[in-house]
Formats: structure tokens, C-alpha cells, sequence
């Protein structure tokens, strides 16, 4: 078992956290004690304050958006669409309100469990968390832990599988998915994804 990500790892630049999540282990412990993991291969940077696509633009605060004014390493899980979780790992300190959402893990432990959670009997390994809704649903991950300390909890953690980045090479970046709201901020470059992965979102 690889050691946790002490908050030093979070208090970073959402890009630079984004970037650094990548490769490393989300672990969910289930009601039953089941440890349901996946390696991240797919995330998007949210600025903040000057970022049109993030909850917290203009200095937006609400009680939905209140764990990204967290310090960083509380998880930021939201309700969309009326029908999906996503989850977020807020990043530098506490009232600088960016985030860095999960987009798609490769699972590694828990397998079974998750392809019950998703209602995925028969689908590849590929299609369980290849997504944002999709891994929340997998690792049963809902508002019940929107803010959650990963540094402290027994629920909701990132295990440090890699001490360096990946190089600059193999990480692929483009602009992020569902934001045609946010004008200037449709186009930068704040995605980023291992590539070759087979398991990042379609």
C-alpha cells in the first residue's frame, strides 16, 4: 500500500496539482469495509474566482460550493444535471477556491463491486470510470462526502503511487468538456490526460 497524500502534495496551483494527480490512486472504502480504487488518468484544472467555468467565478459562494473554500485536500462533490455526482479535489489553501475534477480512473481494486454499483455487467473494466459520473457512481462516491478531508479520513483518500510527475511527453492536454458557458475559458488548455490510456472519458 503506497503512502497518502499529505496536504502539503494539495496546497498547489490547480494546474499543477491537476497534472501531479495523475497516475496517483483514489481509494473509496465502502459501507462494507470493500476497498474500491482506481489509478487517475484524467483530469481538468477550475481556476476559481477569474475562471468562467468554475462554481466559484466572480467569488461565487454558496452552500453548494462551500468545500472548494476548503483547504486544499477536501473533496468537492456536487450534484448535476439532476441525475450525477462529480467529484473535485480542491487545491491551494483554504478561501482561494480552486479545484481539480476527477474525470476518469483506471480501476485496480474492487472490480466487481464497482461494475455492481454501475449496473455493468458484461462492460469492459474500460467503461467503468471513464467519466466523471461514471467513477462517482462506481466508487459510490455522492454529497455525502462533499467535504470530506482526504488527508484525514477513513472514506475518501489519495494514495501516492508515483513521487514524480509523468513527463511533460506523455501527458496529453485540450480544453475542458461541458463548458460552452464560459466564453474565453472554452478553449484553454486545462485539460490533461495519460496518454495511451484506454480508460480516459469519451
Amino acid at each position: 500500500m503506497s503512502p497518502r497524500a499529505p496536504r502539503s502534495f494539495f496546497r498547489r496551483d490547480p494546474v499543477v496539482l491537476a497534472r501531479a494527480l495523475l497516475g496517483q490512486r483514489l481509494v473509496r472504502i465502502a459501507d462494507d469495509g470493500t476497498r474500491l480504487a482506481g489509478i487517475i488518468v484524467e483530469t481538468e484544472a477550475y481556476l476559481g474566482e477569474l475562471d468562467r467555468a468554475a462554481h466559484t467565478f466572480g467569488g461565487r459562494r454558496t452552500q453548494r460550493n462551500a468545500s472548494m473554500w476548503r483547504d486544499g485536500g477536501h473533496a468537492y462533490v456536487y450534484f448535476t444535471y439532476g441525475m450525477h455526482y462529480c467529484m473535485n479535489v480542491v487545491a491551494e489553501l483554504a478561501e482561494k477556491p480552486t479545484a481539480v475534477l476527477l474525470r476518469a480512473l483506471e480501476p485496480v481494486e474492487g472490480i466487481d463491486a464497482m461494475r455492481r454499483n454501475r449496473g455493468a455487467a458484461g462492460r469492459p473494466d474500460s467503461h467503468l470510470c471513464s467519466g466523471p459520473a461514471k467513477l462517482c457512481q462506481a466508487l459510490a462516491i455522492d454529497r455525502s462526502l462533499d467535504g470530506v478531508d482526504m488527508v484525514e479520513s477513513e472514506m475518501l483518500f489519495i494514495e501516492q503511487v508515483r513521487c514524480r510527475n509523468f513527463p511533460k511527453t506523455a501527458i496529453m492536454t485540450g480544453p475542458r468538456i461541458g463548458i460552452g458557458y464560459a466564453q474565453e475559458w472554452i478553449h484553454k488548455p486545462l485539460r490533461f490526460w495519460i496518454g495511451g490510456s484506454g480508460h480516459v472519458s469519451r
